[in-house]
């Protein structure tokens, strides 16, 4: 119930805004002025929708263990925080910008090491995301359009999988949309501070994903350079260029301040062979991703990586084989994850363009096709051409689906709709329908039953629009059952997705990887516990628990003990921390005495060669890789 604050404001003056503003605060299912009454519900349905699909079974969500690990470790230490460190003791970063790892430290810390701790941000980050793209949409093309692109974006598959575990997209995502609602905001009212506002969101985004976060940079500047208020093209290009500095300089500002510390005062930088983030983030991270050129971390790779690839026993096993093509994101487990809608999306987009092509340059729907038509386009080509893709990259693609599709229903106008947008709207419903039956038969486990009941019910909407609707109830139903057929075959392979617990990394309706995904590290858990629990009994105060190849070997036990385990070459196994003669030194110290190494494929890494020819080989165990421990005497003759 309202609160009528009117009576208590001092005799002679009007507090009415006052008022008004604390209506909305105890009422804050209520629409603010100026939109409709069912606008705010119907988002905060759709939010709390998305909130329980997201968060559905976390305590067991399904988590990847390497950063899983790296932020349990800077969870414990204010400089492992700072600097990303993988491990507890520091000695080699994560092999990425640690943006999105402070966001999951910080839950770790408030709340202790639960694996719900670990996925609750990216579960806000989720739904704070749907919030903030229906403001976005909404400025340019109004409440219907915003309601519409939060609904699509919340049933889409790929969307509910990111917030279901612990990569760092779905935080970039976020900040992205931030970044697009800011720029909606400025080429609305010229407002070169909401223009820098989006720009500090990008630079904040590169903390989360680095290079991927400045792809949107076109699609920003683009819209902005078209439909801002300002007259004249050489002031709009310095605004641009002004918020491009911005965005360089919150971009470098982590960069720079690390490259500036001593490297003795902080963790060894993985993924770079001169101990530079620069060349982790620009090489590693960016040219080597575009071609597959690795060259950057010099030295022989992990055996154990070439070993669960072979087997298919890596997380992105399942699409780490799809080679670059023009319709990579068409078909398939990339379009199985986001691409149910992509045929609403561009009938949207050039529904705009047709019947707004009369219309000024600051037409805020061409607008809104510049920003988020461009915003997709340019992330399908990067991702269409690119060598190495992991599945959960195509959520950025949908922000932009999901915006296309609110501003295609705002491009049919008002009703009742004429008989050429009617037809139209048929013919995407239909396409909508036929492309997820196509998706649909390309998976292991689509139920045939579902695909038929979708078809009859796209028909069924498709001829009612054919028909003229009557009064403003019939014109209702007649796009209830339209959305209901596009909307029916992604959201169900959602409800699939939460059903059976899947994560970033699974593909919809298609058999989950049981050698690396939670449910197996869970079952696992209990043995690892009693594991580290034993090597504590013989390991001293302060010494790390065992040495590993690459940080990968370790992960797990990091993450379920939060002790230290040395990895040697960090993720690959290039990299060159420790050198050899620190790890001599560490088991003449006893820092360190056990070190686990794959048998098989023998490593060819001269760090592995000389422990192996030096220490006691136990027993092989293991699988899919068979490793075994190699204890190491702390006495002066292991000096080599």
């Amino acid at each position: 119930m309202a609160v009528d604050l009117s009576a208590v404001a001092p005799e002679g003056k009007s507090d009415a805004p006052a008022a008004a503003r604390w209506r909305r605060c105890l009422t804050p299912w209520r629409s603010p002025e100026g939109q409709p009454a069912w606008a705010r519900p119907a988002l905060l349905a759709i939010a709390a929708v998305a909130a329980v699909a997201y968060g559905w079974g976390m305590a067991g969500a399904s988590v990847e263990p390497f950063y899983g690990a790296a932020a349990r470790s800077m969870s414990e230490s204010w400089h492992d925080f700072i600097f990303g460190a993988f491990d507890p003791a520091g000695t080699i970063t994560v092999d990425k910008l640690p943006g999105a790892l402070w966001v999951q430290a910080l839950s770790l810390r408030v709340f202790g090491f639960h694996i719900w701790a670990l996925v609750l941000p990216q579960v806000v980050e989720g739904v704070l995301t749907i919030l903030v793209l229906y403001r976005a949409v909404r400025r340019l093309a109004g409440p219907v359009a915003g309601i519409t692109a939060a609904a699509v974006l919340a049933v889409t598959p790929i969307t509910v999988l990111l917030s279901r575990g612990n990569v760092s997209d779905s935080l970039l995502i976020l900040l992205l949309v931030l970044a697009a609602d800011a720029t909606s905001a400025a080429l609305l009212t010229g407002s070169l501070r909401q223009l820098l506002l989006a720009g500090v969101w990008v630079g904040l985004a590169f903390q989360a994903k680095m290079i991927q976060a400045w792809l949107a940079l076109p699609a920003l500047a683009a819209a902005y350079l078209l439909a801002a208020p300002a007259a004249r093209l050489r002031t709009r290009c310095a605004h641009v260029a002004l918020a491009g500095l911005v965005t360089v300089v919150v971009s470098l500002s982590w960069m720079t301040a690390v490259s500036l510390v001593p490297s003795q005062d902080r963790p060894y930088v993985d993924g770079s062979p001169n101990d530079s983030v620069y060349t982790q983030v620009f090489d590693y991270n960016g040219l080597a991703r575009f071609t597959g050129n690795w060259a950057s971390v010099p030295g022989p790779p992990a055996a154990i990586l070439a070993t669960l690839r072979q087997n298919g026993q890596s997380l992105n096993a399942e699409t780490f084989g799809i080679e670059a093509s023009w319709h990579r994101l068409l078909a398939g487990p990339f379009a199985a994850d986001g691409g149910w809608l992509l045929p609403a999306a561009v009938a949207g987009a050039l529904g705009v363009l047709i019947s707004r092509r009369r219309q000024g340059r600051r037409d805020p729907l061409r607008a809104a096709v510049a920003l988020w038509g461009g915003w997709w386009l340019i992330l399908a080509v990067f991702f269409s051409v690119g060598t190495y893709l992991n599945s959960y990259y195509v959520a950025a693609l949908t922000p932009a689906v999901a915006a296309l599709c609110g501003t295609g229903i705002t491009a049919c106008g008002s009703r009742p709709w004429p008989a050429r947008v009617r037809l139209s709207v048929a013919a995407t419903v239909a396409g909508c329908a036929g492309y997820g039956a196509y998706l649909m038969s390309g998976t292991a486990t689509g139920p045939v039953v579902l695909t038929v009941l979708a078809l009859i019910i796209a028909a069924a909407a498709a001829a009612q629009l054919l028909l003229r609707a009557s009064g403003k109830a019939g014109h209702l139903t007649m796009v209830t059952s339209a959305a209901a057929a596009a909307l029916l075959l992604p959201a169900a392979a959602s409800v699939s997705c939460v059903i059976r617990g899947l994560g970033p990394f699974d593909v919809p309706y298609e058999p989950a990887k049981t050698a690396y995904d939670n449910q197996a590290l869970a079952r696992a858990a209990p043995a690892l516990t009693q594991a580290v629990q034993q090597m504590e009994l013989f390991t001293p105060p302060g010494a790390a628990l065992f040495g590993a190849d690459s940080s990968i070997l370790g992960e797990n036990y990091i993450l379920y003990s939060g002790r230290e385990v040395l990895p040697i070459g960090g993720f690959l196994g290039g990299a060159p921390a420790p050198t050899l003669a620190t790890l001599q030194a560490d088991i003449r110290s006893g820092y360190v005495r056990v070190f686990m190494l794959p048998v098989h494929p023998a490593s060819s890494d001269p760090r592995v060669r000389w422990i192996e020819a030096n220490c006691h080989e136990g027993p092989p165990h293991g699988y899919p890789v068979q490793v075994a421990n190699f204890a190491c005497a702390p006495t002066p003759n292991t000096a080599g």
